[in-house]
């Protein structure tokens, strides 16, 4: 995992297109001392290589593994549903094609995973800004 300047990120997007949310409490909860929470929670993980095979590990990580685990790590908030490799339609042949490149025969459909869209639809964040 790396740090990627904003414009860098948005510039590589679909339309340049981005929303940024935050915690819907976070004038109350984003205290001085939680920063230093979440900041703790997520140095350990800086220059993780990118998990491609979606494992629950910190050998590597994720983007919505990483904002879900700092959160959880750092003030115990579960940002989105934690669901496992089962629960998603795997039947696409794109998708059954990326399977079997990054598992082979053997699919760890009990994996825990995070997606992007669990993180996104939260109920405890709200959207400050879409572009």
């Amino acid at each position: 995992m790396k740090l990627t300047p904003l414009a860098r990120w948005v510039a590589r997007g679909q339309g340049q297109h981005f929303v940024v949310k935050r915690l819907r409490d976070a004038d109350a909860v984003l205290t001085p001392v939680a920063l230093g929470h979440l900041r703790a929670a997520g140095q350990p993980l800086l220059g993780r290589p990118y998990d491609l095979a979606f494992n629950w590990s910190d050998q590597q990580i994720y983007c919505s593994e990483l904002i879900w685990k700092v959160y959880d790590r750092g003030l115990h908030q579960q940002l989105g549903r934690l669901q496992r490799l089962r629960d998603f339609d795997l039947r696409h042949p794109a998708v059954q094609a990326k399977l079997r490149e990054r598992y082979g025969r053997h699919l760890p459909l009990d994996e825990p995973v995070i997606s992007p869209q669990a993180v996104f639809e939260s109920p405890q964040l709200v959207t400050v800004l879409a572009r």
